[in-house]
This record gives C-alpha cells, sequence and structure tokens, in this order.
C-alpha cells in the first residue's frame, strides 16, 4: 500500500524533509503533501535584510526550489493553506484556505512538523499599528518593501538589537532613513557579552545609527490615519514612519500544543536524535519549533537558523525514507554583520557559563584580519572562553572588519571536537600574508586563555600546598 507523508510547513525542514525523503521513495510508494500557508517556500529568510537594504535586487534569488518544482518531483505542495488542528488519535490533519476557503481533514501515515517560529510581538498598545514590521517571512519582507516604496518615510526605529535588528537597522540606514535601535538590555547583541556587544554599538553609531539602550518600548503611537508615528519607551519618544520589531523570535508550536505533543523550557517541541517527536511514532518536527541540545552546556535551547533547518529536514526525510540518522546537536555558531562591521559567535557565553555551574577563564586580543604590514589588514577583537580547571574551549566571539567572522568556524571545530584551548594553538591553520597574520589571532587568543588557564592551576597548586 502507498503511505502517506504529510508536512506542515512549506520552508527549510519541511520541504527539506519531503525532498529527501521523495529520493529514497517512489510515487508508487510513498505519497507526499505539504501544507503551506504562505505564498512562497523554500526561500532564504536570513536574506531578507540584505534584499531590503538593496544587496537583493529580487526577492526570488532568495528561492531556492519554487512550488512548481517541487510539484515537479511528485512533492502535493499546497500553498495560501493553512494547517489548524492536529488529530493524533485519528491520525489526520484540518486545514484551511487563507483565501477564506472552507476547511478539510487530510489523513497521514507520517506527519513532519515545520512550523517555524514567529516574531516576538510584545503585547503592548499600537503594536499592531499600521507600518509595525516583523521581519520572518518573505511575505513580511513584502510588506516592508510596500511601507517603503509608499513614500514618505524618514524616520525609523528598529526594536531589538539582535541579529535581525541589527541587520535591518542597516537596511533602513542603507534607504537613506534616520534610524534609532531601541535595545532594553545593557548592550545590543545579546548573544555576545557586553564587552564585545560596546563593540558593535560603537561601530554602530560610527555610521549614524542612533543606539538606545535600557530602552523599554511602552507604547507604539499613531496618528488619526492610524499610522505609526512614534515610539515611546520609559526613556522618551522616538518620531517613526516604520517600525521593525528585531525582538528576537518564538517556536510556532500552537498545533503542536493543542494535540497534546511534548514541549520543553522554550515552548519548541521534544524530539530524539533521529527528530522524531518524544513518545510518538511516525511524528516529526524539525527547523525553528524545535528545541536542540548544545553540546557545551548540555542543556536544551531554542535556536533558529536555516542551517539546523536543513539538516534537520534532511534527517527527517532520510529516516522517513528507509535510512538511519540523527542530530547530534549544536555549539550554537552565528556570524552576522551591520556595515562593514562582522559580528560571530560560537558556544557559551561568560552568564551561559555561570549558568550552567562552570567556572572559566576569559582572554581577550586585538588583532588584524591579514599581516599589518599588507594592504587591507583590519582590525579585530576576539575573545575567548575556556574552562579554568580543564582548560576546554566554552566559547569563542569576535568583532571586526572583513575577514573577520568566518574564523569562528575555527572555534565551532573545536567546541564539537571538545579542544582545550592549549590543543587549538596547535592547530595547523593556512597562513600567507594576504590572509592572516602569522599567528591567527584566534590562536592567539587561544594562547592567551592557555596562560590563564595554567596561572589559575598554579595558584590553585600553592593555596593547597
Amino acid at each position: 500500500m502507498t503511505e502517506r507523508l504529510v508536512v506542515i510547513g512549506g520552508d527549510a525542514a519541511g520541504m527539506s524533509a519531503a525532498s529527501q525523503a521523495r529520493r529514497r521513495r517512489g510515487p508508487e510508494d510513498l505519497e507526499i503533501i505539504a501544507f503551506e500557508r504562505g505564498h512562497h517556500t523554500s526561500y532564504s529568510a536570513c536574506g531578507i535584510p540584505y534584499w531590503i537594504a538593496g544587496d537583493v535586487d529580487d526577492p526570488d534569488a532568495l528561492v531556492a526550489r519554487t512550488a512548481q518544482e517541487h510539484r515537479a518531483r511528485g512533492i502535493d505542495l499546497r500553498l495560501g493553506t493553512e494547517a489548524v488542528g492536529i488529530d493524533l488519535g485519528r491520525r489526520r490533519v484540518r486545514t484551511r484556505m487563507t483565501d477564506g476557503g472552507g476547511e478539510s481533514w487530510t489523513g497521514f501515515d507520517q506527519l513532519v512538523i515545520a512550523t517555524g517560529a514567529v516574531p516576538v510581538r510584545p503585547p503592548i498598545p499600537g503594536i499592531d499599528a499600521d507600518g509595525v514590521h516583523g521581519v520572518q517571512s518573505l511575505d513580511d519582507g513584502e510588506a516592508v518593501m510596500r511601507t517603503l516604496d509608499a513614500g514618505g518615510v524618514r524616520d525609523a526605529v528598529v526594536v531589538g538589537g539582535g541579529y535581525i535588528g541589527v541587520e535591518m537597522a542597516e537596511a533602513m540606514l542603507r534607504h537613506g532613513l534616520r534610524v534609532t535601535l531601541l535595545e532594553r538590555g545593557e548592550q545590543p547583541m545579546a548573544t555576545l557579552d557586553p564587552d564585545m556587544g560596546r563593540l558593535v554599538r560603537e561601530a554602530m553609531e560610527g555610521m549614524g545609527i542612533r543606539v538606545e539602550t535600557g530602552s523599554a518600548v511602552r507604547e507604539v503611537l499613531t496618528g488619526d490615519d492610524k499610522r505609526v508615528r512614534a515610539v515611546a519607551t520609559d526613556k522618551g519618544e522616538y518620531p517613526a514612519d516604520i517600525v521593525v520589531l528585531g525582538l528576537g523570535v518564538r517556536p510556532e508550536t500552537t498545533l503542536a500544543h493543542e494535540a497534546g505533543l511534548p514541549l520543553g523550557a522554550y515552548g519548541g517541541l521534544l524530539t530524539d536524535r533521529s527528530m522524531r517527536v518524544r513518545g510518538t511514532e511516525g511524528i516529526w518536527a524539525g527547523g525553528d519549533c524545535v528545541e536542540v541540545l548544545n553540546l557545551v552546556s548540555g542543556a536544551l535551547q531554542h535556536i533558529a537558523l536555516g542551517t539546523h533547518a536543513n539538516k534537520h529536514g534532511r534527517i527527517i526525510g532520510t529516516n522517513i525514507g528507509g535510512g538511519y540518522a540523527t542530530f547530534p546537536g549544536v555549539v550554537g555558531t552565528a556570524v552576522s554583520k551591520v556595515c562593514a562591521v562582522e559580528i560571530a559567535r560560537s558556544g557559551l557565553k561568560e552568564s551561559q557559563a555561570r549558568a550552567a555551574g562552570l567556572r572559566y577563564v576569559t582572554a581577550v586580543i586585538e588583532s588584524t584580519s591579514r599581516a599589518g604590514y599588507f594592504p587591507g589588514a583590519a582590525p579585530m577583537t576576539v575573545k575567548i572562553i575556556a574552562e579554568q580547571v580543564t582548560g576546554r574551549l566554552l566559547g569563542l566571539q569576535i568583532v571586526g572588519r572583513e575577514g573577520a567572522a568566518k574564523r569562528v568556524d575555527i572555534g565551532a571545530v573545536a567546541l564539537t571536537a571538545g579542544m582545550t584551548a592549549e590543543q587549538m594553538t596547535a592547530l595547523d591553520l593556512g597562513y600567507a600574508p594576504p590572509f592572516s597574520p602569522v599567528w591567527d589571532p584566534v590562536l592567539v587568543a587561544a594562547r592567551k586563555a592557555a596562560d590563564k588557564v595554567g596561572a589559575a592551576a598554579a595558584a590553585a597548586a600553592a593555596a593547597s600546598g
């Protein structure tokens, strides 16, 4: 008999799962139906700020595979169709056409939940006013562009200084707007330690972006036309013709919760290593709606990144297709940029290390992306966090100019391998003056951290003796 796979969500995780399952099993063996409530599929949400900024000319360039291409491969992809209920007992999904059509039920043998995440929208007055935008989907990006293209937009307020916040601040600046970024924390980029976030703030201010920290938004003020005119915080009011929300995202697990599926502390679905929802058979989940294991802290966390979503989908599709694959976890690697400043991190920051009960040392160094005498050498700051007793690498953060961010991959590999700072100093990295100093900045920071680990051990030995 032909088995039926139903996929809820038509972006990275969902369509990767569908595509991989189709590669392994033909239409006569596996029928695949995918529901997507939006108008686009298999697109790069991470590329949306760069399209809005003008680096990408056409949003179609962000689409990896169109709906027509999926259908040509034997996947029944239904756009504009929202899943509104899951009946686990009768193994069926209830859907509704988003254009106002009726509801219907679709049975399944295997179900993939890839509902993604939704932007955080705090429950404050005016948050749903015209001109206030989240940036999570291509539909969201198109709405931002319509506001910008309508004219009369002079002032932009970005609420939240995370990845989307700093990227959208640049995008608004590139449109010639006066830009204010509001961040309730100590510094922007809360995924970094405050000392590294301060470098990001200084760079943004040097570009002409007004950065207000310690600012909690109280209300979005509107005019007689019901459009946004300002954002009010506990520090004052900031004029705004457009507001972009960069407050992060939360897992979209409403359907899963209503169906009684297990959720974690961050609201994401809990799965085993094969991406099967815990305690179920034939129910899988992946992408931004799940929680994943942090290999450094050993704790579950929610990380919304397309890299993980695509891996999850491939693993799910492999398992549904009769193979065997697992997802071991993450180390929390992420990179971003604001204008010419690159930002990167992997592993734990200091507050996370403390929360995990780890004693640690830190090392911060300043260096350049190339040999100092070579044209184009750009400054960068590297911070390493290492476990005090063992010297195990716990985290790496980088803020710098061109050539800085991707060095974080050295730390990502070292973290995954469980290397110590001392072991990192022996890594055989590539060297030539156009690419790095003779001692790569990451290795310089690792050497400094290793020295601190040794000094702490010597002090402990002296104290016990």
